[in-house]
This record gives structure tokens, sequence and C-alpha cells, in this order.
């Protein structure tokens, strides 16, 4: 099964939870995620944004236009309360399940 298709409903929970940590801009957002995987996961910007406009809409992050040092105006995006109640349900959901299909698999890999 390619990667794509075992992301699938996903991308939300992982950009909440990069911005449970730190507001972050969208560029940032895509490098600190495949940092953190070890290159598993690569997100496109065709996905990146739709899925912070998403969670934007749903009043799960907040953004605001920031200029920082000499560089560009950035956008930055950070969690909402609401954000990090929805962070840690998805987790349990995801950690349950995690554990669900390892012990289905269990002996084939």
């Amino acid at each position: 099964m390619a990667k794509l298709d075992m992301r699938t409903g996903s991308t939300g929970v992982m950009i909440l939870r990069l911005l449970a940590d730190e507001p972050m801009y969208g560029y940032q957002m895509v490098g600190e995620l495949q940092a953190r995987s070890e290159g598993y996961f690569e997100m496109e910007q065709g996905t990146l944004y739709p899925a912070l406009h998403r969670l934007e809409r749903d009043g799960l992050v907040n953004s605001e236009w920031q200029i920082l040092g000499e560089g560009p105006p950035r956008k930055y995006y950070f969690i909402t309360e609401a954000g990090q109640a929805a962070l840690r349900e998805s987790a349990a959901q995801w950690v349950d399940f995690s554990h669900s299909l390892l012990k289905l698999l269990d002996g084939l890999a």
C-alpha cells in the first residue's frame, strides 16, 4: 500500500501536532513534518493549505500575518484550545487504531 493511502485522514492530526509545539508558517510545517518523520511524510502545498483552511474554518487553528526580521511577511498558524482538544482525541483514536492493527498483523512482518 502506498504512503498516500495510509496517510488518508491523518493530515489534520499531523498539522495539529506540529502546531501544538509552536506556531509555524506553511513551508516550516512541511520541513518539520519531513524532519520529524525522518523523510517518511512529505506534504505538498496542495495538501497542506486546503487542510489548514479547513482546520481554520473548524476553529481548530487561527492564523496571523507576521513580519519577523528582514524576511517577507509570513502567515503563522496557531492551534486553538478546541484544536488542542481535537488533537488529544485524534491521538487517542490513532493509538487505539495502531495497536489494534499491529495485533492483527502480528507475525507477518
